[in-house]
Parts: structure tokens; sequence; C-alpha cells
């Protein structure tokens, strides 16, 4: 009678993944901290002239109203809510069709603001260290964000 020996082998427990770029744009204290300190390069607004709430993103988002995070959950990526007592205008609303104007302070990418969502339709885009005071293609009818 042959005997069968059966090798164990073992395996390492997988390490949690970080957080995802969606993660980050949803939950990143970068997001909501002053335009000037934040480490995310592209600030959207609430109004025009860069006024009012805003939002910095640090990574392209496919679709401002369904933004996956990492427990599986879709969530609406908001304007910060900014001004306790006053809140700035837009403050904690949604941004898809809602943003007038953006700021582009990255030194080496283009950044789009685009109509539909999946990065398509019309589309105002800012090339390194510009802005719009308005978005011209966009104002008020945006739906993702792309890093090109």
């Amino acid at each position: 009678m042959a005997s069968l020996t059966l090798g164990l082998v073992a395996v390492a427990p997988a390490e949690a993944a970080g957080p995802t770029p969606d993660d980050l744009n949803l939950y990143a204290e970068d997001a909501c901290t002053d335009t000037n300190r934040s480490d995310f390069q592209f600030h959207i607004y609430f109004n025009s002239g860069e006024a009012g709430a805003y939002r910095n993103i640090g990574y392209s988002v496919y679709d401002f109203d369904s933004v996956q995070s990492s427990d599986g959950n879709h969530y609406v990526l908001p304007f910060c809510k900014i001004g306790a007592s006053s809140p700035w205008p837009g403050s904690g609303q949604h941004i898809k069709n809602n943003a007038a104007s953006g700021d582009n302070t990255h030194l080496k990418y283009t950044a789009r603001v685009y109509s539909r969502s999946g990065y398509w339709g019309n589309q105002d885009a800012m090339g390194p260290m510009q802005h719009h005071d308005q978005f011209l293609k966009v104002y008020n009818d945006n739906a993702s964000f792309q890093w090109t």
C-alpha cells in the first residue's frame, strides 16, 4: 500500500489594502483643507470666481454622484461644509451639476471637468496652473473629473 503525504503550505494573511483614490476624495482631510494648504491639486467651486463652498479633488472622479468607497457603497461627493454659523453658498450640496468654477494648481497635469459621468460630453479643460473664473461649457452641468 502506497502512503500519501500531504504537504501543508503556510499562507500569510492578506494585508488590508490602503485607501482607494475614491476613499481619499471622499474622506481625506485634504479634501476640505484650505485650498492653499491642500495637497489635492484641483479645486472645484460652487460659485463663479472661485467663490463659495469648494472641494479639493486629488484623483479622477468617474461620477460625482456615485463615488464608490472601499466599503462597497456609493456616495455623493459634496462641496465641503464650511462656515458653521454662517454657511458658505453651496456648503454641503452635491457637486454634480452645481459647480461654476475651478482651479488647477498642479504643475504637470491638465484638469478636465465633463458634463457627463464617465469622462465624456462637453468639457472645460484647465492646463497646469490655470483656472476658470466661470466654466464655459459645463457651468452647473458637470458630472465627472479627470486628470490628463
